[in-house]
């Protein structure tokens, strides 16, 4: 035993802190990404999306045996 005294309101909160904060890194692992990531990782995939089919060749219609 130490020689100071110890706060059990203190450690019982800091305790049911820590079962809640790995509660919670457990639903974010479960659950994925929040709201403005999804948003992000859609805006950046229209991006590349738009960059790429601005690559693009035009398709030819004068080649008839493609068809």
């Amino acid at each position: 035993m130490g020689d100071t005294p110890i706060n059990l309101n203190r450690a019982r909160k800091a305790r049911a802190r820590d079962e809640k904060r790995k509660a919670a890194d457990a639903n974010a692992l479960r659950h994925g990404l929040t709201k403005a990531q999804k948003a992000a990782l859609k805006a950046e995939n229209a991006r590349k999306a738009r960059l790429l089919d601005q690559h693009r060749k035009a398709e030819t219609p004068s080649d008839p045996e493609k068809k």
